[in-house]
């Protein structure tokens, strides 16, 4: 079923919203500040193509003074304006019984989106 869904997901908008978090990671990695924001954006653009049969996951040091103040800058940068697209769309796809899988999918994506560092879906 999550392959199914999976390829439904990248037919009707998840291979370009993933490709955009790569592209954007890409362009956020011309600078040597922007390597790290760079990467979180690469990893969830790849989580993002593929949302189906994966679950959220605290690694090991999420909770580390960096990470932490990476996360703060992420949320402020970038974070807040990736989360209310992901809200946008699950709530606009939630209006339909056969989008309900999907917006549980973009609700699924909120928190990787607001706080990427320390956090995977696996």
């Amino acid at each position: 079923m999550s392959c199914l869904g999976n390829i439904i997901w990248l037919i009707f908008g998840g291979f370009l919203a993933g490709a955009g978090y790569i592209l954007g990671g890409l362009g956020m990695m011309l600078t040597i500040i922007g390597i790290p924001f760079g990467i979180q954006a690469m990893k969830l653009g790849v989580a993002t193509m593929t949302p189906f049969g994966r679950e959220l996951v605290e690694v090991e040091d999420a909770n580390s003074t960096l990470g932490i103040i990476f996360n703060i800058l992420w949320a402020i940068l970038f974070g807040w304006e990736i989360a209310l697209a992901h809200l946008g769309s699950a709530i606009v796809l939630a209006i339909t019984i056969v989008g309900i899988p999907f917006a549980l999918q973009h609700i699924k994506l909120i928190p990787v989106a607001l706080m990427p560092f320390g956090r995977e879906l696996e």
